[in-house]
């Protein structure tokens, strides 16, 4: 790649063989001018052919020959460089998108994130902090730079076209979280992704309060306003700002030593048939069973025994949870 040193190096390349050659016509035929030496220098450097300034010596002409060959050295020493670099960025870009490629295909059960704006951002950081696999979709090769910069592999393309979410992995994704600043293009992103995935967990934003109702029929399995969440949260600090820090910290990423999680209860896991009580003893501790959609138990009964496919919201060690999801528990 061409970097100002090489610039530079290149510019004292040529400033030298300026000097150094009119430095050798003042030399090697006295009574010349130094303007006389110079134009004499840089025709033959560039190899334009003018004549003479005076008659040359002998000595003269072997040093015009002499710089005539270094000129010619240096334009196709120049032109060389100049396509080497090219080639080099063009196969080097060809070779990147083909390593996306191939590592996006690797994907399964990742995250795709549409629209890579401040709220994109955020977003991909924190599912990355969770220790999940994030593909952005953009349109703006500027959010693609900056998702590149971030260390996320990125598909440029729209996001409510099949064949962009399809080069992103949706058959094999996990989720998808749309937050596109135009609800149209976040519907449309919904429907195509639900026609693709139907067991797709889909989280949508919502830039107008009128649109949520829209996109939950399109699809979205939850809808989150960006302008109601900080209306919502600025209440909350004002109101019980402890309680509000205490519950960041719990979900934040190695600020406590414990941390509160959902962990399904799989088929064939540790925990079916196991009891409330059982987990509590083993250091965590079942805040609620989720029973149906939007439905909760909360603080259930110690003997209370748990069923496969339900959801536990649950509260321990950082250690302990983890264990827990590789003991036959799916978080």
């Amino acid at each position: 790649m061409i970097t100002g040193t090489h610039i530079r190096i290149w510019l004292a390349v040529i400033v030298g063989c300026m000097v150094v050659g009119t430095a050798g016509y003042i030399v090697i035929e006295p009574g010349w001018r130094l303007l006389d030496a110079l134009y004499m220098t840089v025709i033959t450097l560039t190899t334009v052919g003018f004549r003479e300034v005076q008659p040359l010596a002998d000595a003269g002409r072997i040093w015009t020959m002499v710089l005539s060959i270094v000129g010619v050295g240096l334009i196709f020493g120049t032109v060389g460089i100049v396509a080497e670099y090219l080639v080099v960025e063009a196969t080097s870009g060809r070779r990147e998108a083909e390593r996306m490629v191939q590592a996006v295909n690797k994907l399964s059960g990742h995250y795709i994130l549409c629209g890579y704006g401040r709220v994109g951002l955020t977003v991909a950081r924190e599912l990355v902090h969770s220790g999940l696999k994030v593909v952005v979709i953009d349109i703006l090769p500027e959010s693609l730079a900056r998702a590149r910069r971030e260390g996320f592999l990125e598909v440029e393309g729209d996001a409510t076209e099949e064949a962009t979410l399809r080069a992103a992995g949706i058959e094999r994704a996990r989720g998808l979280i749309t937050t596109i600043d135009s609800d149209a293009h976040n519907v449309y992103v919904i429907l195509s992704a639900r026609a693709m995935n139907p067991d797709l967990f889909v989280v949508a934003r919502a830039n107008t309060e009128d649109s949520e109702a829209r996109l939950m029929q399109a699809g979205a399995s939850r809808v989150v306003s960006p302008y109601t969440m900080a209306g919502h949260r600025l209440a909350e600090l004002a109101v019980r700002p402890r309680v509000v820090d205490f519950i960041d910290a719990a979900l934040s990423h190695g600020e406590l030593a414990f941390s509160m999680e959902e962990v399904e209860v799989v088929a064939g896991g540790s925990t079916v048939g196991s009891t409330v009580a059982a987990l509590r003893d083993s250091g965590v501790f079942v805040l609620a069973i989720v029973t149906g959609e939007r439905s909760y138990e909360a603080n259930p009964p110690a003997d209370r025994i748990l069923v496969a496919g339900e959801t536990l919201v649950v509260s321990g060690s950082v250690a302990r949870l983890r264990e827990l999801r590789g003991a036959g528990a799916k978080a």
